[in-house]
């Protein structure tokens, strides 16, 4: 009988999983004071009425793959009830926390129903996580295709997290198509210049062009030798314009569901996808380079270019309420994802090197 390895992948997607729940419940974070509120007078306060349900739903649904990852991370370890409560643990254990963080919030209201609702989603994560440990796990399962599709190692898993992490950047729509990076809040200065369209019809084409390229040859540098990677890439790209699509028709208007499609985005992420085909067959370190360079290209564009106005017309119009936090969470991602990419480039690099001295 084999024995079974921990799943360095699941655990680094449960570190940065609750890294993202800790961002989301403690986002906008500022205004931090003493309210003079007892520390744990929300665990006995009244539900509020009527009931939120709304609320209730997203908080079980957010945590669910809290409970799901950390059942998964303690596998092989703890299995069966041990992998259940442990992943039953960490969610209520961290909600606690973060409701009992929020009373020194004037932004934020703890409430018992949201440790409830957080508690239970938990649960039904590490439950599902127990039940499918068998399709996840063995040869048969999730495990086996990694392994098949991908080189070996933690660091690749690494780089498996930070596609994860560019398709969920994908789920804000304040940024262009792929237009991660982009800085310009921290350092905009009034302008009212004007411009006439093609300049955003090429600002936009460059930053899609330019993410396309490099998170597809990322992309081509976790995978093992003789994988198809072109139809991988192209999945992938399919795969973040259909989370694209998802976010504006669910954060804005179910008519906007395709209020991203531009002539800027279309000619940009054709270009992306036609110069990922023929890169295909490079070295796997022209492909690291020209990943590096397509990076800065594409951040350099888009801090360094005006605004979009139709962009800001269209999210002048959006009301974001109660996807609030989850905006947060995006918006961040999206801002750091091209900076974690450039830095983990330099340590695939590195590793390329010496395994070919």
């Amino acid at each position: 009988m084999t024995h079974e390895q921990p799943s360095a992948l699941a655990r680094y997607l449960f570190v940065a999983y609750a890294l993202l729940v800790v961002y989301a419940s403690l986002h906008p974070f500022f205004g931090w004071r003493d309210r003079g509120l007892p520390p744990l007078a929300f665990l006995t306060a009244p539900f509020n009425r009527p009931m939120p349900v709304f609320d209730v739903v997203v908080n079980v649904f957010g945590y669910l793959p809290l409970g799901f990852l950390a059942a998964l991370a303690a596998y092989p370890r703890l299995r069966g009830a041990g992998a259940f409560a442990f992943g039953s643990v960490c969610a209520i254990l961290l909600s606690f926390a973060l409701e009992s963080l929020q009373l020194y919030l004037p932004s934020r209201t703890s409430s018992n129903l949201d440790l409830l609702a957080n508690a239970a989603g938990g649960a039904a994560g590490a439950l599902a996580a127990v039940a499918g440990t068998r399709a996840l796990r063995l040869e048969e399962g999730l495990r086996r295709l990694r392994e098949r599709r991908m080189l070996p190692g933690r660091g690749i898993d690494l780089g498996l997290v930070l596609i994860g992490l560019w398709l969920l950047s994908q789920f804000n729509p304040e940024t262009l198509l792929f237009g991660t990076g982009d800085l310009r809040d921290l350092f905009r200065t009034p302008s009212g210049k004007l411009h006439p369209a093609e300049v955003f019809v090429r600002v936009e084409a460059g930053v899609a062009c330019g993410n396309v390229f490099a998170a597809g040859l990322l992309a081509f540098c976790l995978c093992a030798p003789g994988q198809p990677t072109r139809v991988l890439a192209v999945a992938l790209v399919a795969a973040a314009l259909a989370v694209r699509s998802f976010a504006f028709g669910l954060l804005i208007a179910p008519q906007a569901v395709f209020d991203w499609v531009t002539p800027g985005a279309l000619y940009g992420t054709a270009s992306g996808i036609a110069l990922l085909l023929i890169a295909a067959g490079f070295p796997r370190t022209v492909q690291l380079a020209l990943a590096g360079l397509a990076l800065l290209a594409a951040t350099a564009i888009v801090n360094l270019s005006p605004a979009n106005p139709y962009l800001t017309a269209t999210i002048s119009l959006w009301q974001q309420g109660p996807y609030l936090n989850l905006n947060g969470v995006t918006r961040v991602v999206s801002a750091a994802w091209p900076f974690a990419a450039m830095f983990y480039l330099v340590l695939l690099a590195t590793a390329h090197q010496r395994t070919r001295i």
